[in-house]
């Protein structure tokens, strides 16, 4: 053998010398040697003279429209051997990704973030059920226990919204990252109730969200702060249930009537920001108006009637008709709407003097009878002429006279 000859087989040998083995999981370098029409890179991995290729999905942890845009020809990127692709008589390649190298970092950086408990921001790219999903360079999760400190009914008002989220679990092998908003949430809820609660006082009005409707009542958020407007202090009237009254989301007024630091608890009244049922009530139930109401209680003495939300007045027994009456009860009933006619107003003791009997017709009085033997009236007409009974006043008013009446008898 010449020497020339040994010298090309020693160059050879040397060549296949230095060529590496590649194995499952290994880094590697690779060249970009083309794209193909499936959208495949082929690549030359560096040092071991064999092909791989990686298809789209593999490419980038990012979505890509356009692959050109991604990568081109005599580009070097750092891959991993994800597996063999083919056997050694048919020249085989390898599957390589790119998006788990990317993948790697990501994962790193965010348990460099966890273990230093900084926050992250990520979108949110879709709604399953338990939960949100969000991009973070890799696939998280965000339980649906996890996304507020309140139940949310319908999750899909965070699709593609921008979360700030502390991280709760960090598994790479097991592809699983858990966050949670509700974390967030709790913490900017402390600060801000720890900042309105020193200058927050009992009579201060100041403006909420509705946050939530219950049977008992509304919870206000005035600002990372919920207060309770119990059912009694939402309007003047009777509320049956605060949704009649009140929407999720509504912006409200309300007079903040008592803080309860240690319980954390803020009640708060929104009837008491609005004009009171008995504000001008001169000029809305003026003397000789006719108003319209409903029968809300019935006594022994008369009838109250609602004139408006909050307002009530007294028809007399005396004023219910022209016809004698035993009991008001005889021809009204609780809810019945009426007509009445108002005779007094005292807007300082809240009262309202009204009449249904002033708005019917009196009947014709029968002719009176002289008895010839006596010239003095029968005692039925005085009744018939004695002045009308007073029909402003309260019941006790009623039990004052009835007692002054008692003991003129026992003073007799």
């Amino acid at each position: 053998m010449s020497e020339n000859e040994s010298g090309q087989n020693n160059d050879l040998l040397n060549a296949l010398n230095s060529v590496e083995e590649v194995k499952i999981g290994d880094v590697v370098k690779g060249e970009v040697l083309d794209i193909d029409d499936d959208k495949q890179v082929i690549v030359g991995i560096e040092g071991t003279g064999v092909e791989g290729v990686i298809p789209l999905r593999e490419l980038s942890t990012a979505h890509i429209d356009d692959i050109n845009d991604a990568v081109k020809v005599g580009d070097k990127l750092d891959l991993v051997v994800v597996s063999k692709i083919g056997n050694d008589k048919e020249g085989g390649s390898y599957l390589l990704s790119h998006r788990r190298i990317e993948a790697r970092k990501v994962w790193d950086e965010i348990q460099k973030k966890a273990d230093g408990g900084v926050e992250i921001e990520a979108p949110v790219t879709q709604v399953v059920k338990g939960g949100l999903v969000v991009d973070a360079g890799v696939r998280g999760f965000i339980p649906a226990s996890m996304i507020e400190d309140r139940y949310v009914e319908d999750l899909n008002v965070y699709k593609d919204q921008t979360l700030k989220l502390k991280i709760i679990e960090v598994n790479p092998a097991d592809n699983r990252l858990i966050l949670s908003h509700k974390a967030i949430v709790q913490e900017e809820n402390a600060a801000k109730r720890e900042e309105l609660m020193s200058h927050l006082q009992a009579g201060d009005i100041v403006e909420g969200t509705v946050a939530r409707l219950t049977n008992f009542g509304a919870f206000v958020d005035l600002g990372g702060v919920d207060g309770l407007v119990h059912v009694s202090e939402i309007a003047y009237e009777h509320v049956n249930k605060p949704s009649d009254k009140l929407k999720v989301g509504q912006k409200i007024n309300v007079k903040v009537l008592a803080i309860d630091e240690d319980r954390g608890r803020i009640s708060l009244s929104l009837k008491q920001t609005l004009p009171g049922p008995w504000d001008d009530i001169e000029e809305k139930a003026a003397a000789g108006s006719v108003l319209n109401g409903t029968v809300k209680r019935l006594t022994d003495f008369g009838a109250f009637v609602e004139v408006f939300p909050g307002v009530e007045g007294l028809v007399h027994i005396s004023q219910i008709s022209h016809k004698h009456i035993d009991s008001p009860s005889d021809v009204l009933k609780t809810g019945d709407k009426i007509k009445v006619k108002v005779l007094e107003v005292h807007p300082d003791a809240h009262r309202l003097a009204l009449s249904i009997k002033a708005l019917e017709e009196a009947p014709k009085s029968e002719p009176k009878q002289r008895n010839s033997r006596s010239s003095r009236p029968a005692a039925n007409n005085y009744k018939n002429d004695a002045p009308e009974e007073s029909t402003g006043f309260t019941l006790g008013d009623l039990i004052g006279n009835e007692l002054k009446g008692s003991q003129d008898n026992d003073e007799k």
